[in-house]
């Protein structure tokens, strides 16, 4: 389970007044609480600039809030208190993924089991399985810079899941794939929610998220704009789809005159 206790973070912008520029705090996260359990799929959805990267960067280990808390519990229910324990139970992807370049994805995950501290039995397990899972049979010897953008992904998603962490951050998975790649990603998250592991992701495919979604969270504005299941949300505000449900709570918060409707 992980949970964030009102997380926060403060950044500075510059603002042009005339000739001059003054410079201004602002939250681009802004005390959002969430909670996501084992076996559960929960999307974070919003527009661009509305603050997802930010909050995934912070669940991930990967950014320090300005203010709040994040809780990571084991399968036995017992808090986590060291940051390496917390880091490790969690894999991340996003689009700013690098891997090196001039390494097949098998010889990268080889080099990944000798810093995990694996044995090369238990290495060439995890490989065998991963390539399984993920369908890359095909291309797991092909250096990853020839690799094709939902090769990329892939392999990205086996740097994740090669050291079996109970939970999953995934920032836009499927952006840009075709139906295929996207398709086994999808695969991959059901799998896992089948597991017992916790994924949460964002994306601007709100049919994806109606589809998979246990629980959703829509940021605007670096706050939480809305909250429930993707039934609960629709019924909420009268509508037969979550990008309908969207546009409505966007509506209702002023977003759309402000910002235009790029909401996926």
């Amino acid at each position: 389970m992980i949970k964030a206790d009102h997380l926060c973070k403060k950044f500075e912008r510059n603002i042009k007044e005339g000739r001059k520029t003054r410079k201004e705090e602002f939250y681009a996260v802004d005390h959002i609480s969430l909670k996501a359990n084992k076996g559960e799929i929960v999307g974070i959805l919003g527009p661009n600039g509305a603050g997802k990267t930010t909050f995934l960067r912070m669940l991930g280990m990967l950014m320090t809030p300005t203010e709040g808390e994040i809780i990571i519990t084991d399968d036995g229910g017992s808090v986590l208190e060291d940051p390496v324990q917390k880091k490790a139970a969690i894999g991340y992807l996003s689009g700013n993924t690098k891997m090196y370049p001039r390494f097949s994805i098998r010889e990268y995950l080889e080099f990944l089991g000798e810093l995990y501290g694996f044995s090369k039995e238990q290495t060439q397990e995890r490989i065998r399985e991963i390539i399984d899972v993920l369908n890359m049979a095909k291309f797991a010897d092909n250096r990853i810079e020839r690799l094709s953008t939902g090769q990329l992904q892939r392999a990205s998603i086996a740097r994740c899941l090669f050291a079996d962490p109970d939970i999953y951050i995934l920032d836009e998975p499927t952006l840009g794939l075709d139906i295929l790649s996207a398709d086994a990603i999808i695969h991959f998250m059901k799998k896992q929610k089948e597991c017992g592991k916790t994924v949460l992701y964002s994306t601007h495919y709100l049919e994806e998220a109606q589809f998979l979604c246990d629980y959703i969270y829509l940021i605007l504005d670096g706050k939480v704009a809305a909250e429930g299941t993707p039934t609960g949300l629709m019924e909420r505000t009268g509508t037969d789809s979550l990008r309908e449900t969207f546009h409505v709570i966007c509506e209702k918060a002023g977003f759309m005159e402000r910002e235009g409707s790029d909401i996926g």
